[in-house]
Parts: structure tokens; C-alpha cells; sequence
């Protein structure tokens, strides 16, 4: 048999086993997850277009696979804005509609950022006398359905918020033992995303209360996009890939230099985890909320998109400052967020006291890799890449772009590639192959 051959019907086994699993799309709603070693990272394992034969290793996937809510979202990580970080409860139906205007005139709208997120304190302190959940009549009387339409309106999709617990974290009524009426009702309000929160849970373990919603949500007759917020209890990755589209993997981030990079490296840890369909949740954005530097931000904003996280703002975009607009519409660093092959970037190689000069990496789709410099030490100082850490080999030639420059620094780097960079700032950049680049034309 011809090799060709031979190559072409181990092609079509691969894809006959995918169906007989149940793992392909059918009609737009997802039956599971391929877990992601498949035929583009087997050209990475073959040590193809400039890759060594380690390089699998290093960017493992082995832990992305099955999951059971079947509604074909978060083929990419989610893009939004949510109300808590900057509102917290002081929210009303004015905040939520001029937050949809600003996010449709700012232009952040058209780069995907199109949920619009209602956090907690938007229903009323106790549930009407048929059982069901009410919005507060001083902060929302046109009710969450007028406000859906006048979102959809912008072309924008609402989200709404509960909780797998009896109260919400703000004391309003949660879902728990009510995850039927309460999915039955989002679905008939047009909401488009449910945030899960975990307080006043009883004491039961949150992988017994979070797939009721899951289940109710599939059985709604909508597609909503199902954000679990269990803080990282019981390790949500293990199972929290087969119950939502993402998953919190801590505790709420703050506006602070500490809290941030301490999520990060958190989040660093669940990367195998993660693929189209289901995404580990550092938590939102602080970028515009004024705890942090211009360059903290703009390190904020690179490591989130290398780890693939949902990019949710949590500023007010609707007196954004410039400096803030500037990084949340860098198009080339969302694009690296959003790249379809969706492995998460990880943390590669660190050295300094405390391992505070990083190089943070992630595989693209095109046989493309995006490498982030990142100083988290006191002082500026050089960091430098090596094609080892990268799992490149040593004899690769790459064309360096600088996602923040905009523009190539460098056409041919071979062996290693470094910059100096300041303190607490990160320089993100795309590696291209030649051999890659090649294989394009």
C-alpha cells in the first residue's frame, strides 16, 4: 500500500472514531471535546516546521476532553464586560444600558467584546409568591427582559447572575434546589450567559450542585453560555470541564499588582485543562480601574490572552480612560486570545530572585508560537527566550512580530530571542518558522 494511502486511511479512521465517540458537532451544539492532540500538534510531535519532538510535552493537553453541556459555545474564550469589579451592588438598568452603548461607541463591541454582565444585586431580597425570582423594582423596573431586548438591540448579548447556594454572595435569593423555574425563566428573558456563584451553599459539595444547572440550562430551549464561580473549590478544572463553558480557578482577583500575578500563577498549573469549548477563569479584568501601572495592565491584559482566559472588563467603559482603551483594543493580543486551536499559553521558563524574570509561551494555530517576556522583578532587565525552553530546535529560524509595537523586530532570531524590559512590564511577541511561514504561501 502506498504511503499516501496508508496515511489517508488512518486520517479517516481518526475521524471515524471521533463520531462513533460522539465527540463531533452535530447541527451546532457540541456532543463533547476532542481532547486536543490531534492532527495539527501531531505535526509538532513529528518535529515538523521548526518544532522538536518535546514540544507536545511541554504545551500538554492531555487533561482537555468530554464535556456534557450541550449548547456549541466558547469555541473561543469568552469577551465581555461584567458589572462587579468597578459597581459591586450599585447597579441599575441605566448602568447596564449605557455600558451597552459605551461598549457599541468605544468600538469595543466590533473587537468581541459583546456580553454585557450583570453581576449580583439585580433581584429582588425575596422571590414572588409563585417561587420565581423578581428584579428589584427601584433598580430594575422594566424588568430583565426589556433590558435583553435593548441589548440585543446593540447587537451585544446579556448575562445575568445566581448562585448554587440558597442566598447570592449579596444575600439575594440563589438557585439552589430552584435550577429548573430559574433556567426556565432566563431562557424566556433572551439572557444569553449565567455566572454560578458558590455562597451559602449548605455545605454540599459543588460538583453535586453545579450540573443541575447545567442540566437545566440544556434542557431550557436556549443556548446559554454557563460560567461556573466555585472559586477553585475541589479543583473545578478536574470536573468543571464537564459541567460549564469556564470555570473560576480562585478566588476574586483585586486591583493589585499581588493579587494578579498570584492568579496567574495559579492559573498556570490547570493548562492542560483547557481547550475550545471550556476555559479555566483567571477572573476579570482590573484594566482601567487605577490600582495598578500602565504596564502592570498591559501584563494583565498579555498573560490573560497567552492563558486563553475569557477577557470580561471590569472597568467603567463608559468613562474609560485612554491608556485603558489602548491595551483592551490591541487587536494582534485579543486575536492571540481568541486563536482557534485554543491551547492554553503556559509559564516556560523563570529565573531572577523568586523566578521573577519570566518567559510565558503558547502554541497558535498555523504552526505559530506567541512568547511573552515578562519582568516581574524591581528593576528593568534583560530576559531571554531560549529555543530549549520554547520547544523549538536549536536550528529554527522565526520571524519575531511585537504585539505591542506592531510591527517584525526581527526576520531570522535562531537559538534565542531577548529584550530588555522594565520593571513589572511584558513584552508579548508571535514566532513565526520560515518553514512555517513556507508552508503558507
Amino acid at each position: 500500500m502506498a504511503k499516501s494511502s496508508r496515511s489517508c486511511r488512518v486520517l479517516s479512521l481518526f475521524y471515524v472514531l471521533i463520531v462513533c465517540l460522539g465527540l463531533w458537532e452535530n447541527n451546532g451544539a457540541i456532543a463533547g471535546r476532542v481532547v486536543a492532540k490531534g492532527p495539527l500538534l501531531q505535526e509538532y510531535e513529528r518535529g515538523n516546521f521548526g518544532y522538536s519532538k518535546s514540544f507536545t510535552k511541554l504545551y500538554d493537553t492531555s487533561n482537555y476532553g468530554i464535556f456534557q453541556l450541550n449548547n456549541g459555545l466558547a469555541r473561543t474564550p469568552q469577551m465581555g464586560w461584567s458589572s462587579w469589579n468597578f459597581f459591586a451592588c450599585n447597579i441599575n438598568e441605566t448602568v447596564i444600558k449605557e455600558t451597552a452603548d459605551a461598549l457599541v461607541s468605544t468600538g469595543l463591541a466590533d473587537l468581541g467584546y459583546v456580553y454585557v454582565n450583570i453581576d449580583d444585586c439585580w433581584s429582588a431580597r425575596v422571590r414572588d409568591l409563585k417561587g420565581q425570582l423578581v428584579p428589584d423594582p427601584k433598580t430594575f423596573p422594566s424588568g430583565i427582559k426589556a433590558l435583553s431586548d435593548y441589548v440585543h438591540e446593540k447587537g451585544l448579548k446579556l448575562g445575568i447572575y445566581s448562585d448554587a447556594g440558597v442566598f447570592t454572595c449579596q444575600v439575594r435569593p440563589g438557585s439552589l434546589f430552584h435550577e429548573k423555574d430559574d433556567a426556565d425563566l432566563f431562557a424566556s428573558w433572551g439572557v444569553d450567559y449565567l455566572k454560578y456563584d458558590n455562597c451559602y451553599n449548605l455545605g454540599i459539595k459543588p460538583i453535586e450542585r453545579y450540573p443541575p444547572m447545567r442540566d437545566a440550562l440544556n434542557a431550557s430551549g436556549r443556548r446559554i453560555f454557563y460560567s461556573l464561580c466555585d472559586w477553585g473549590v475541589d479543583d473545578v478544572p478536574k470536573w468543571g470541564r464537564n459541567v460549564g463553558n469556564s470555570w473560576r480557578i480562585s478566588d476574586d482577583i483585586n486591583d493589585t499588582w499581588a493579587s494578579m500575578t498570584a492568579i496567574a500563577d495559579l492559573n498556570n498549573k490547570w493548562a492542560a485543562y483547557a481547550g475550545p469549548g471550556g476555559w479555566n477563569d483567571p477572573d476579570m479584568l482590573e484594566v482601567g480601574n487605577g490600582g495598578m501601572t500602565y504596564q502592570e495592565y498591559r501584563g494583565h491584559f498579555s498573560i490573560w490572552a497567552l492563558m486563553k482566559a475569557p477577557l470580561v472588563i471590569g472597568c467603567d467603559v463608559r468613562n474609560i480612560t485612554a491608556e485603558a482603551l489602548e491595551i483592551l483594543t490591541n487587536k494582534e493580543v485579543i486575536a492571540v486570545d481568541q486563536d482557534p486551536l485554543g491551547v492554553q499559553g503556559r509559564r516556560v521558563y523563570s529565573t531572577g530572585t523568586d523566578g521573577c524574570l519570566q518567559v510565558w509561551a503558547g502554541p497558535l494555530s498555523n504552526y505559530r508560537l506567541t512568547v511573552a517576556l515578562w519582568n516581574r522583578c524591581s528593576k528593568a532587565a534583560n530576559i531571554t527566550a531560549t529555543w530549549d525552553a520554547l520547544g523549538l530546535d536549536s536550528n529554527t529560524a522565526v520571524s519575531v512580530r511585537d504585539l505591542w509595537q506592531h510591527k517584525e523586530v526581527l526576520e531570522d532570531a535562531t537559538g534565542s530571542f531577548g529584550a530588555k524590559v522594565d520593571s513589572h512590564d511584558c513584552h508579548i511577541y508571535i514566532f513565526t518558522p520560515e518553514t512555517a511561514a513556507h508552508a503558507q504561501i
